[in-house]
């Protein structure tokens, strides 16, 4: 990737207290058949830079595609005047907050290269898959596909440090939508969340070429099945959707910028607040949620993030207790509040933000069998498939794919259209038990978003089942 930009940049860099240019090339491509069609192949690549001036107090940023001296030349004037203008008006002063100055290289390590399989081959696996979801008249819509990337990008401050890294990911999905009469039921993949870094070797994984006949089936069978119970019941939720309980009612409310309040006018506030960090009780003393960046094959997995600061592992709660928010170098600046390396861009054309990376909730000591002999009545879920909740990302109402009722800690009828509501401020203190690591799924999503204009990020999840109790449970229609 343009071996002499580091060249061009230093010879067009300013005299100003931090400058730096962040450059990203970014390949895709999307393959799917659908209903035993195949869609037409998507491909797209996309490169350019983001320079970053810091001067006097203020900040500037200026993308372009022009990687050219000329090119770079403009970016860094608009930079700077950005920098200029904004000097004194600004929330803060960023001349005071110490930047990054990394050195060194990253890469998703693979086993087998997407480009090892010719495209054709890729093809006849969407095909088969598909065909195997279709088991019968009453499957409507299948859904095969794969969606590859690859990114690579370099990190380079005026004093001569520099980043680098490669990162390939890989979102294998199934889907098999059913009918009957006024009925539709639809079961996926993980609920469309196996989603993580690595090559073709992510299909074994996942179990990609085992599971359609599994999904078509439990598809069909919801058909005919009862209307999940309404009541307050113990809740037994699987990998699939606790990845989504923990993005939005953790993840979201503990961005920094978010509880800064930079974020209301837009995704909204959290109910979280500074004076909190340290103290809050979030949760039972089983849960413990770290930010790590060292699961090597999890979706959101990188060395440095996008203003350049090293990754590393670190407990955001700890036995229940908040220790830190999702804050990058320069929340953590301007708050004093301790954070992490999560300041990411969703492209070459947009600034860093503070966004979760890799959230994940760590295991516990409790198999899944010793779960539901532990419920008398209550209800297990997978798989989301519906999701709401307010501005401040307290009060929820998510909905699931799949659901079998618990009764006297045994798992009998299957249910359809199971719902369920919470506070986050008082769900995660109802955690009564937390599976261990024989059910923990590394999953993720490609489609978090946030800051205006919207940026669109990956973010990696990992969880075991986790048992909640006395939760507001409902059916649907």
């Amino acid at each position: 990737m343009h071996t002499d930009i580091k060249k061009l940049f230093r010879e067009v860099a300013p005299a100003v207290d931090f400058c730096s240019l962040r450059v990203l090339r970014e390949a895709s491509e999307q393959l799917m058949v659908r209903h035993e069609i195949p869609q037409p192949v998507v491909f797209r690549e996309d490169i350019g830079g983001m320079v970053t001036v810091i001067d006097r107090g203020g900040l500037g940023y200026a993308a372009t595609s022009d990687l050219s001296r000329e090119g770079l030349r403009r970016a860094v004037e608009d930079a700077t005047e950005w920098a200029k203008r904004s000097a004194g008006r600004a929330v803060t002063n960023f001349t005071a907050i110490e930047q990054p100055h990394p050195t060194g290289h990253y890469e998703t390590p693979v086993r087998a290269p997407w480009q090892s399989m010719p495209m054709a081959q890729k093809m006849d696996i969407l095909r088969q898959e598909c065909k195997r979801l279709r088991t019968e008249e009453k499957i409507v819509d299948s859904v095969a596909s794969f969606w590859y990337t690859e990114a690579e990008s370099r990190f380079i401050a005026a004093d001569g440090s520099e980043a680098t890294q490669r990162l390939f990911h890989l979102i294998p999905v199934l889907s098999a939508t059913a009918n009957k009469g006024t009925e539709t039921q639809t079961r996926t993949l993980g609920g469309r969340g196996y989603c993580q870094q690595g090559g073709l070797e992510v299909l074994e994984t996942v179990r990609f070429r085992e599971l359609a006949p599994q999904i078509a089936t439990e598809a069909l069978a919801l058909l005919d099945a009862p209307n999940c119970p309404s009541g307050k019941l113990d809740l037994l939720l699987d990998p699939d959707q606790m990845i989504l309980q923990i993005h939005e009612s953790i993840g979201h409310p503990l961005e920094l910028d978010r509880i800064l309040g930079d974020e209301r006018n837009y995704a909204g506030t959290s109910f979280v607040t500074p004076e909190m960090i340290g103290t809050y009780q979030y949760g039972s003393k089983l849960l413990n949620i770290t930010f790590d960046p060292s699961r090597r094959e999890q979706f959101a997995t990188y060395g440095f993030d996008d203003e350049g600061q090293p990754a590393k592992r670190e407990f955001i709660i700890k036995d229940g207790i908040l220790v830190r928010a999702l804050g990058g170098t320069t929340s953590r600046g301007r708050s004093g509040i301790p954070g992490v390396a999560n300041a990411r861009a969703s492209g070459w054309n947009r600034p860093p933000i503070d966004r979760m990376a890799n959230l994940n909730l760590e295991p516990g000591d409790s198999t899944l069998e010793q779960m539901i002999a532990a419920v008398e009545d209550g209800v297990y879920m997978k798989a989301n498939r519906s999701w709401s909740i307010d501005d401040s990302r307290n009060k929820f109402q998510f909905g699931c794919e799949w659901a079998r009722r618990i009764e006297k800690g045994k798992l009998t009828t299957l249910l359809k259209n199971p719902n369920y509501r919470g506070i986050s401020a008082t769900f995660w203190r109802n955690l009564k038990l937390v599976a261990n690591a024989s059910t923990l799924q590394i999953m993720g999503t490609p489609y978090c978003g946030k800051g205006e204009p919207n940026q669109m990020v990956r973010v990696g999840h990992a969880a075991p089942a986790c048992l909640f109790a006395g939760v507001d449970v409902f059916g649907g229609e």
